[in-house]
């Protein structure tokens, strides 16, 4: 009975994977610093690993699974990649804002 409650459903992946999203997307246009706006993608990314194992269920496969991992993957690197940015910028010209970016030129 207990095992019964604790297993969610296929909808109830979606769902959550819909509201993350629309999370992600909302802070992606809100805010306007860069470290937000990376975190808020980083979080629309984990959606998409949320309806990949949404899909796996849904079809007794384990390729969602492996989706899932290959984009957890694609999600470290492109952190990495985009923090590395971040801070290069904030060393050189002590820009954070997405204002003060668009600004640069040269």
């Amino acid at each position: 009975m207990i095992e019964i409650l604790l297993t969610p459903h296929v909808e109830q992946y979606f769902i959550l994977a819909f509201i993350l999203l629309g999370i992600g997307l909302f802070g992606m246009m809100v805010r306007k610093n860069l470290i937000t706006i990376l975190m808020s993608l980083e979080l629309a990314l984990n959606s998409v690993n949320i309806a990949f194992v949404g899909i796996d269920r849904l079809n007794h496969l384990i390729d969602g699974e492996i989706f899932a991992l290959f984009t957890i993957a694609l999600a470290a690197a492109e952190a990495a990649v985009g923090l590395g940015i971040i801070l290069s910028l904030f060393r050189l010209r002590k820009a954070e804002n997405v204002n003060e970016i668009i600004d640069l030129k040269g």
